[in-house]
């Protein structure tokens, strides 16, 4: 179901404990979705969610990853997850899924803008790679618009074939 026009936008902030309610939500209500184009996470990681989110916060706070959501303005709903990991010497995997009822409307690109600039301006980094399966075109038509170009390397995601994309966040970040 589209969201009114009129809704305003959402807000891209960066991963804290108190989101925990929000988070567990967006990923039960959109498991089967998600599950359609990317890995699913399996029974464990929803029993074992709030120890997991612990160890992503560890990680964050160590500065070897940054984890983002997308938060919907006066509801507090999550619509969307925008992740930076492995970060290493200015150079980090990007990855990030959107909530069924929320695509559709560049909410996916606007984020990763947003992300490209936090990735320059805050976070160091120089370089952002990004893997998508071929048949999701949703992602790689995201990771086009945002400027990333394909390597032409291929991975297997989960037994999916997947293509690489890199970003070089010196160049200009246009929308």
């Amino acid at each position: 179901m589209p969201m009114p026009l009129h809704t305003p936008r959402p807000r891209l902030e960066r991963l804290r404990a108190d989101h925990a309610p929000a988070l567990l939500a967006f990923e039960r209500e959109n498991r089967a979705f998600f599950a359609a184009s990317v890995p699913d996470r399996g029974d464990a990681y929803f029993a074992e969610f709030e120890a997991r989110l612990d160890s992503l916060l560890a990680e964050q706070s160590a500065g070897v990853c940054h984890f983002h959501v997308l938060v919907a303005e006066g509801t507090g709903e999550i619509l969307g997850r925008f992740n930076i990991v492995d970060v290493t010497d200015g150079t980090a995997d990007l990855g990030f899924r959107l909530a069924e009822k929320a695509t559709g409307r560049g909410l996916a690109t606007t984020a990763v803008h947003d992300l490209l600039t936090l990735c320059t301006t805050t976070y160091a980094l120089t370089t952002l790679h990004a893997a998508a399966a071929t048949t999701n075109t949703a992602s790689r038509a995201v990771l086009t618009r945002t400027g990333f170009v394909p390597t032409g390397e291929e991975v297997t995601l989960s037994g999916k074939r997947g293509l690489v994309f890199v970003r070089d966040l010196a160049e200009p970040v246009e929308r």
